[in-house]
């Protein structure tokens, strides 16, 4: 089956969007939104809580750091495995037990002692987060209804964002308060609150808009486009959480920045990241293709800048704040399109998305480690970051052209499950 057959089979081109799609949307993508919330706050909480958690169980940081790394590689594998063992489930009965392994696996980490326990259990939870993110994306796009789908996923992106801003600095200092264990806790419980949320706003699926064989879903993943989308995903944020993992070294040893100061400007690219997210959502439901290029191209030159300017302190601030904005602000559009180019299979399409974006996370972050050794010091990583935000133009004009030779016009965001 070709692209464009299960593009036809998704359902027919969305209309233009109308006022009715510039609207308010559900309180379904709000609530969706508060899940992805967690799924990133977790992810990341324990970067704040390393020395916390070495400390009590007698491992090395480097060691307790797999904690981090765990949980992006049960992404990048749980995601889309977690699509495929979902597929015949309720959409609504996914996220309910999804946000429930979830919980489990946080009261497991809160009350384990046992190291590679802790991994196990950080690696279960991973594949659950990864079954939530791929589900509150078709769920949130299809609540949005056509001409804002990609307004929806910013949104539900947001939400992930926020974790940056107020979830992982939270959770560091509730470490702080209440001792490593504390903020798993508080994570676990705030889950169960969720299913509650999800029980109630999200709607009752039909089973017989569902019946749709586990051939011709599998079959999406030969859409020439969706792998160009998928190639976007990991060099776009690949590009810019190169970068972002080593800034502190880059504020401190190269800006001569305090150290007390770093946790403020983290705080600006978390906030610039919330508002691109947003904005960026918003612009991709109009002009979807020209923002997957903008974006890189933008993303790029700041994080030259960055890597030139590094050794002055004011610049390099503001660069960081303005990479937040810029960088991952494409994210809500190609999972966007992700979407529409899976076809018939619309989630196991995000999933593909979700285990891109943490491939590209993964594999930047390795690299530009590898480059604090060398003679660009604490602005290799920048470089590095560079070079993979200026890559994600090549599938993304790619991405333009076949659009051209398909004369297809508008984002057809419309899809079911």
């Amino acid at each position: 089956m070709t692209s464009d057959q299960l593009t036809h089979r998704a359902g027919p081109a969305a209309p233009p969007a109308g006022p009715a799609a510039r609207g308010p949307l559900p309180l379904v993508v709000y609530v969706l939104a508060a899940g992805t919330f967690l799924m990133l706050t977790t992810e990341f909480v324990v970067a704040g809580l390393l020395p916390e958690i070495a400390g009590d169980l007698r491992v090395t940081v480097a060691q307790a750091g797999l904690l981090i790394t765990v949980f992006a590689a049960g992404m990048i594998v749980g995601s889309p495995a977690m699509a495929v063992l979902t597929r015949r489930m309720p959409q609504r009965t996914t996220l309910m037990l999804a946000l429930v392994v979830f919980a489990a696996g946080h009261v497991v980490v809160a009350l384990g002692s046992s190291f590679p326990l802790l991994l196990g259990a950080r690696f279960v939870t991973a594949w659950a987060a990864g079954a939530f993110w791929s589900v509150a994306s078709v769920v949130a796009t299809r609540a949005a209804g056509p001409g804002a789908g990609a307004r929806a996923l910013g949104l539900v992106g947001a939400g992930g964002m926020l974790a940056n801003v107020l979830g992982v600095p939270l959770g560091a200092f509730a470490g702080q308060l209440t001792g490593w264990r504390g903020p798993f806790w508080a994570l676990a419980v705030l889950a169960v609150a969720a299913v509650a949320l999800v029980a109630r706003q999200v709607p009752r699926d039909a089973p017989a808009q569902q019946a749709v064989s586990l051939r011709s879903e599998l079959g999406a993943l030969r859409s020439g486009r969706l792998w160009l989308v998928l190639a976007a995903c990991a060099t776009t944020t690949g590009g810019v959480l190169s970068a972002y993992s080593y800034v502190s070294p880059l504020l401190t040893d190269r800006a001569g920045l305090a150290a007390a100061l770093v946790p403020l400007v983290l705080v600006g690219f978390g906030v610039g990241s919330l508002v691109g997210t947003v904005v960026g959502g918003r612009l991709g439901d109009v002009h979807p293709h020209a923002t997957t290029i903008a974006v890189p191209a933008v993303t790029a030159v700041v994080l030259l800048a960055i890597t030139l300017l590094s050794p002055l302190a004011v610049p390099t601030v503001v660069l960081v704040a303005l990479l937040g904005l810029v960088g991952l602000s494409a994210n809500p559009v190609l999972s966007a399109l992700a979407v529409r180019f899976a076809g018939v299979a619309p989630t196991l399409g995000v999933a593909m998305s979700v285990a891109a974006y943490n491939l590209g996370t993964a594999a930047g972050s390795w690299t530009a480690g590898h480059t604090l050794g060398s003679a660009l010091g604490a602005a290799g990583p920048a470089a590095v970051g560079t070079v993979l935000s200026a890559l994600t133009l090549v599938p993304a004009v790619a991405l333009v052209r076949r659009r051209r030779g398909t004369g297809r016009r508008g984002p057809q965001w419309r899809v079911g499950r």
